[in-house]
């Protein structure tokens, strides 16, 4: 009888030994560098479970087995989120497993450069490889805000173009009611149709205000707008370029938008304006500049009186002719 119990004790001690290496075994593997000589990007698909997680680890070479990843994820009561990882070399299963349940996927950043047309930026979100779906119909132009926004893979396409839709609303919505007083832009609308032109006309953001100034003193004259970025808009479909030099001919033909045949404001924005171009047709310099012109440094000059006016396009002229003939 002793003898039976003393064979049971060792075999409890050697289940109990056995048991103890197993749970370091299993610790040890699941906290140690793991096999990933390089970093790497992993996609996890919606609705996968631990076990084709594991296998999709393991066969990436970001876990040396699928076994103690579930065992680990299984005892921290883990809940591993879809999307696209980029593991770091020789992350343990432990650390895979706290940045999937944290979800800290890849952040994808698309850039949507300021004074772009809505089909510009459409196709921008077309191209993004790591967006999905499509976007039935050109958002209205001056609808989406221009800045770098932060994307997951597998964001819907439709969904981004509504942040953007949405995003702009609320900076019109948040700018308007602080605007200066007198303006002549009556509306939020009015306002973006002239931030786009403002927009267009100078890439300089200390100069927004004074371009902007510009057309709200020949808006206040009854003065045409006479801005060439609204003839090239009406020329180019809504694409905002021509594969031209704009000429005579194009300032002379007749178009909703073109602002040397017409009246006031073009019927809509001719792109999409950034927050500081609002911001300048809300807030316009306190000049009496009527017109402008490139001053050949890459901004403009600026003038009250057409005689100045017409001195600076000499000189202006004469920084074009000595430009080709350097070329």
């Amino acid at each position: 009888m002793k003898s039976v119990f003393k064979l049971l004790f060792v075999l409890a001690v050697i289940l109990i030994a056995v048991a103890t290496w197993a749970v370091l075994e299993g610790h040890r593997r699941f906290t140690r560098p793991g096999p990933l000589a390089e970093a790497t990007t992993v996609v996890i698909a919606k609705g996968a479970g631990l076990e084709a997680i594991a296998r999709k680890l393991a066969a990436a070479g970001v876990v040396r087995d699928p076994y103690s990843f579930m065992a680990g994820a299984k005892l921290r009561q883990a809940s591993l989120k879809a999307g696209e990882y980029a593991f770091p070399a020789h992350i343990s299963p432990q650390d895979a497993v706290v940045m999937m349940g944290e979800g800290r996927t890849v952040v994808h950043k698309l850039t949507i450069a300021e004074g772009l047309t809505s089909k510009q930026i459409l196709a921008l979100v077309r191209d993004a490889d790591y967006l999905t779906g499509d976007v039935a119909a050109v958002p209205p132009e001056g609808s989406l805000l221009p800045e770098t926004w932060h994307l997951n893979r597998d964001d819907a396409r439709d969904e981004v173009v509504a942040r953007m839709e949405k995003s702009m609303r609320q900076l019109l919505d948040q700018l308007w009611p602080a605007r200066a007083a007198d303006l002549p832009v009556k509306t939020k609308e009015q306002a973006l149709v002239l931030a786009s032109i403002v927009e267009r006309e100078t890439g300089i953001k200390a100069e927004r205000p004074m371009v902007a100034a510009v057309f709200v003193n020949r808006l206040r004259l009854g003065m045409r707008l006479q801005s060439d970025p609204t003839v090239i808009y009406g020329l180019s479909d809504g694409m905002g370029v021509l594969d031209h030099p704009i000429t005579r001919a194009d300032l002379e033909t007749p178009h909703r938008w073109n602002t040397y045949v017409i009246d006031g404001l073009p019927p809509t924005p001719i792109a999409n304006p950034g927050r500081a171009s609002i911001e300048a047709v809300l807030h316009p310099a306190d000049s009496p500049a009527l017109y402008f012109v490139a001053d050949g440094s890459g901004g403009h000059v600026f003038a009250r009186s057409l005689t100045e006016h017409n001195n600076n396009v000499v000189n202006w002229r004469k920084v074009e002719k000595a430009r080709r003939e350097a070329k």
